[in-house]
């Protein structure tokens, strides 16, 4: 009897210890299932660390848009930014604002305001100075509003919203200035076909849900300036193309009229001019006087030293009453002919007659 107690103990106990084994191993298996679906979802994601805690805090069915780190780093779209800072800092100079960063200095609508204000001719009534963040929505609610009136009966898209601007969404706020800077025919040059890839965040069912947007903020520069105030470069080139040849030699001929008083002489617009060397030196004997050797790079040897120069030359036109050229200096030294011949065009059409 006490055997087949024993025995039964025995039996009961591996029962007792197989079921135990088998809800251990089936829990292993779930966690397994559980830690595997969380992997698929997580790689589905942003990485943590593109994610700010306020991109995960999201309400069902909402959805935030996040710059990809590696279109943030792409030299397109830096050199985009860098063109819209210094025209509105140009915009602004007389404000004493100096901007440096779009996401910090324009998210809280300040910049904007006097941006805005300048551009349209009419003053907006909003408290000058908000630190809170309620008042910064407020202001930036009736900036927007503003600039949204101006832009929606012109067939603009827009692209940005008060919650964008204000969490420094920067996608959004280069959208909002690319867009100002044609519509208000700013003078400047805008890089092309700029894209970035943007990851948009979305919540459903208490998971986030990733995909990934590629956005263009600038097209062709033809398609852009179709939106400006156009030239009679533009006309030229639009309405007589064949025109073109004798347009280059009339250009080569007044230059050359000036160039040869240095024993000098250009036969190639797009490549001679790239370096910006000529440009001031053009632009000293047309303005009669002498350009001191240190204010720029007589023999530049790196990109960066051209494109000073062109910069220079372009500073030299604007102090001779010239509107700022439509090009970047930086079009002229990669020897964008059309960018070369707009600014020698410009210079033919208010010095032509001088001697």
């Amino acid at each position: 009897m006490q055997s087949a107690k024993i025995k039964k103990d025995e039996s009961f106990l591996g029962k007792l210890g197989g079921t135990l084994a088998r809800k251990k191993k089936s829990k292993e298996v779930s966690d397994l299932q559980e830690e595997g679906k969380n992997a698929i979802i997580t790689s589905m994601q942003p990485s943590c660390a593109e994610l700010l805690p306020e991109d995960t805090l999201l309400e069902e069915n909402a959805e935030r848009s996040i710059l990809d780190p590696t279109s943030r780093e792409n030299p397109k779209f830096k050199d985009l930014q860098k063109v819209l800072i210094d025209w509105v800092n140009s915009e602004l100079v007389e404000d004493r604002i100096i901007v440096k960063d779009l996401e910090e200095d324009l998210y809280d609508g300040q910049v904007l305001q006097k941006l805005f204000e300048k551009l349209s001719q009419r003053k907006l009534n909003v408290a000058e100075v908000t630190q809170s963040e309620i008042g910064q929505k407020q202001k930036l609610q009736t900036v927007l509003e503003a600039v949204n009136d101006v832009l929606r009966p012109e067939g603009w898209s827009v692209e940005w919203g008060v919650d964008s601007i204000h969490s420094k969404n920067l996608v959004a706020i280069v959208y909002l200035l690319v867009t100002l800077a044609m519509h208000f025919q700013a003078p400047i040059r805008l890089p092309e076909h700029v894209s970035v890839q943007v990851v948009v965040v979305k919540k459903k069912e208490g998971l986030l849900h990733t995909s990934h947007v590629t956005k263009e903020l600038t097209t062709t520069t033809e398609m852009m300036m179709g939106r400006f105030e156009r030239d009679a470069f533009d006309t030229l080139l639009d309405h007589a193309p064949d025109k073109l040849n004798v347009v280059k030699t009339s250009l080569i001929t007044f230059v050359n009229k000036h160039l040869n008083k240095l024993n000098l002489e250009v036969t190639e617009l797009e490549s001679q001019f790239a370096d910006g060397v000529y440009l001031v030196l053009l632009m000293g004997l047309l303005e009669d006087y002498f350009v001191p050797l240190y204010n720029f790079y007589l023999t530049p040897e790196s990109y960066e030293q051209k494109v000073h120069n062109v910069a220079f030359a372009f500073e030299l036109m604007q102090d001779g009453g010239l509107k700022k050229p439509k090009a970047r200096p930086e079009d002229v030294v990669n020897l964008n002919l059309k960018s070369t011949l707009r600014v020698l065009y410009n210079l033919f059409t208010n010095y032509k007659n001088s001697e």
